[in-house]
């Protein structure tokens, strides 16, 4: 087991989680966000994950999801973003 996995598991066990957590999952997911949109939407978007999953969506079918959202996602910074002309 790896130390993420462990830190994983120790703070599953702190907050009482029961569901099983799918870390290479959740890495391959925060990766994609962190490629597709930038770097700071990784964690946000995982923390988006485990809100949506804790108001009951499928975490397989989040995943999803999410994942196709951040792969159509347009690179660069969108129209009308502060700093664009």
């Amino acid at each position: 087991m790896t130390n993420t996995e462990n830190w994983v598991e120790a703070v599953s066990r702190e907050l009482g989680l029961k569901a099983p957590v799918d870390v290479p999952a959740l890495l391959d997911l925060a990766k994609v966000a962190a490629h597709q949109v930038e770097r700071p939407a990784a964690p946000l978007t995982t923390y988006l994950l485990g809100y949506a999953v804790g108001q009951g969506l499928d975490p397989v079918l989040a995943t999803r999801k999410i994942t196709e959202l951040a792969e159509s996602w347009p690179a660069g910074p969108l129209p009308g973003t502060p700093g664009q002309k």
